[in-house]
Order: structure tokens, then C-alpha cells, then sequence
């Protein structure tokens, strides 16, 4: 019942432009694979016209699956340069910072505070106003280590 059904290439190629727009929409790269896949089907359909439709939508899938791993297999070999690498990882720029405790470090965890946050701290055991320096982040937690300034 449904070879019956005629899907022309322009249909491919509007499917492309609605998913288009829903990637512009999506806050992730979700869409654009799949908006690849069917402008490739539509060049498909345009230069051989008679494949069913179950033949199509077969294609499409396989092209959208493959597309997602092309694309993002140059994205990791090709990552994109920003000006702001560390922008959605907030703790990373407290890295090499010093702060004050604020809450002792007891059993390896406290806490210090940072503007108007208080940030979890991980490290060596210590009291109150210790300053401490931050050498790394897990998750959201800070690592750090008993600052001792340089004696120059």
C-alpha cells in the first residue's frame, strides 16, 4: 500500500529546510546531520526518480547514521577554535587561583568562597583561612593544595 507513494526530490529537499530551522532552533548540533541526509537523498531522487519509497526512508537512515559519524569525526580531529575555550567550563577558571577557606577542610572536603558562590574544595586537611591554591577540578569540585607564596 504505501509503493504507492510518489516522493519527488523537492520533498527531500524541504524535509532539509525544515530540519534546518530546527537546528537553528536546537540549542545542540542535532539536526544538521540529518538535514544532510536528505539533501543527499534529494539529489538521490532527482537523478534516479523511480525508487520506492521504503527504499528512501532506508537510504535516509543510513545516510543520516552516517553523516552523524563523519561529522563528528571531523569535529574531534578539527575541534573548533574559540576565543573562550574555558566558557562552559566554569570551575576551570579558578585553576592556579588562590582562595581563603571559608569552611575547614576535614577528611578532604571543605569549602571556599568565590564572588558570591561557595565552591566545595577537595585536598589536604586544613583550618579556617587557610589559603589554599586551585590545581585542578573534578566535576564540581575544586582540588586543592596549601598555598605557600614564594619566598623571592
Amino acid at each position: 500500500m504505501m509503493s504507492n507513494l510518489q516522493i519527488t526530490f523537492w520533498y527531500w529537499w524541504i524535509f532539509a529546510i525544515v530540519l534546518g530551522i530546527l537546528e537553528v532552533l536546537a540549542p545542540t548540533a542535532v539536526f544538521i546531520w540529518s538535514a544532510i541526509a536528505a539533501v543527499m537523498m534529494g539529489i538521490v531522487v532527482l537523478f534516479i526518480p523511480y525508487i520506492g519509497i521504503e527504499i528512501q526512508l532506508i537510504a535516509f537512515s543510513v545516510l543520516s547514521i552516517l553523516s552523524v559519524w563523519l561529522g563528528r569525526s571531523f569535529l574531534v580531529k578539527y575541534p573548533t577554535q574559540t576565543d573562550k575555550p574555558l566558557l562552559n567550563q566554569r570551575g576551570s577558571e579558578y585553576v592556579g587561583r588562590v582562595f581563603s577557606v571559608i569552611e575547614p577542610i576535614s577528611d578532604g572536603v571543605g569549602k571556599v568562597r568565590i564572588g558570591d558562590s561557595y565552591w566545595r574544595v577537595e585536598g589536604a586537611d586544613c583550618p579556617v583561612g587557610t589559603k589554599v591554591k586551585v590545581i585542578g577540578i573534578e566535576g564540581v569540585k575544586l582540588r586543592v593544595e596549601p598555598f605557600e607564596p614564594d619566598e623571592s
